[in-house]
């Protein structure tokens, strides 16, 4: 999205890594948290208390971005694609959700992040969406870090979510279609509102987007690490954005030779 429509969190940074510049820090980081599972295997637990581990790993690394001057995180939490797990885990992940969310809130406010939920939350309980409007609101004027979590996400669903509420408000005559742009096509996904991410960040070492913010994606540079995502710590955000600062973003165009 176009930053002249996104709306940019009040950052403070504290701490930061001397190796990392300060003025090529990403304004918006997105996180595939890949490998809970496999964590909990190779330590003979069962895979729900990967999923325990994953939320601490969740909490440092918005904790650190907070500090370090990252204006948003978004982490893929559920995908649409996860109802297909054994129920039994699908079923803790829900109840898991509704337990961070009792817990961590006041936190949230304190540390004045503002989180939001994105999806297509009306497949989620009754309790978990009150949970989820709840947060929202109590966090809504929050001048820190915006927190998003993919919920019940899909980047394909997204789109033509997007392509449909055009279409109907073309049909209904609110809409020139000749007037559809980006930045209209942008304003109805469901990220609206944040500049799209510099960085993506995948954990345990797969090699795809996952169907996750395909449109959003399109320009970020992306970081793949073997860590396993319970043991993504402050080492391994610091060697993502030290990647991400090697990097030199030309966004089709050719670097100006001076």
């Amino acid at each position: 999205m176009s930053s002249a429509l996104a709306t940019t969190p009040f950052t403070v940074r504290k701490r930061l890594p001397a190796a990392l510049d300060p003025a090529l820090v990403p304004s918006h980081v997105a996180v595939i948290m890949d490998g809970n599972g496999r964590w909990a295997r190779q330590r003979g637990l069962p895979r729900v208390m990967g999923h325990r581990a994953g939320v601490e790993a969740l909490k440092r690394t918005l904790r650190l971005c907070g500090e370090w001057g990252v204006g948003a995180l978004t982490a893929y939490a559920f995908s649409t694609e996860n109802w297909s797990r054994p129920e039994e885990e699908v079923s803790f992940l829900m109840a898991l959700f509704e337990r961070v969310l009792e817990r961590e809130i006041e936190s949230l406010e304190k540390q004045q992040v503002r989180i939001r939920f994105l999806g297509d939350l009306e497949q989620l309980s009754e309790r978990l969406q009150a949970q989820i409007s709840d947060a929202t609101a109590r966090t809504a004027a929050n001048e820190g870090i915006h927190l998003n979590l993919c919920t019940n996400y899909g980047g394909r669903r997204e789109l033509v979510r997007a392509a449909r509420h055009l279409a109907e408000r073309a049909a209904a005559g609110a809409l020139d279609p000749s007037s559809i742009d980006e930045e209209l096509f942008a304003a109805e996904l469901h990220t609206a509102g944040e500049v799209d991410p510099d960085l993506l960040i995948r954990t345990s070492g797969e090699q795809r987007l996952s169907n996750f913010l395909l449109w959003q994606l399109a320009y970020s540079e992306l970081h793949i690490t073997e860590v396993l995502w319970p043991d993504f710590n402050a080492d391994h955000l610091q060697r993502a954005f030290l990647d991400y600062q090697g990097r030199r973003r030309r966004f089709g165009g050719l670097e100006t030779v001076t």
